[in-house]
């Protein structure tokens, strides 16, 4: 919020940026805006940081280690995620698809 009050003119354009974010957009396009609006301090559907993490732990020679440390990361995010969906009044529990 201070951020937009005191940059208007550089917060604007970012926002519309997310805004015009669809499912049809290509993904390293929405990757690139998210990313801008996440350091932004703009909230967005998706992380960039775990996406960038995740994309770049599909390397054929990572280390157990490493897949640790993703496992403990998308631990993580279910962990901060199920609160959030579960108190969302529009999140239903589908047993048709187990989720």
């Amino acid at each position: 919020q201070v951020f937009s009050h005191h940059c208007p003119f550089l917060m604007g354009p970012i926002e519309c940026l997310t805004d015009v974010v669809t499912p049809d957009t290509d993904i390293q396009v929405t990757l690139s805006i998210f990313e801008l609006a996440s350091a932004a301090g703009i909230p967005c559907e998706v992380d960039p940081a775990l996406v960038n993490v995740l994309a770049g732990s599909k390397t054929d020679g990572s280390s157990p280690e490493e897949d640790y440390k993703v496992a403990c990361l998308l631990l993580v995010f279910v962990a901060v995620s199920l609160p959030l969906l579960a108190s969302d009044p529009a999140s239903v529990y589908n047993t048709e698809v187990d989720g």
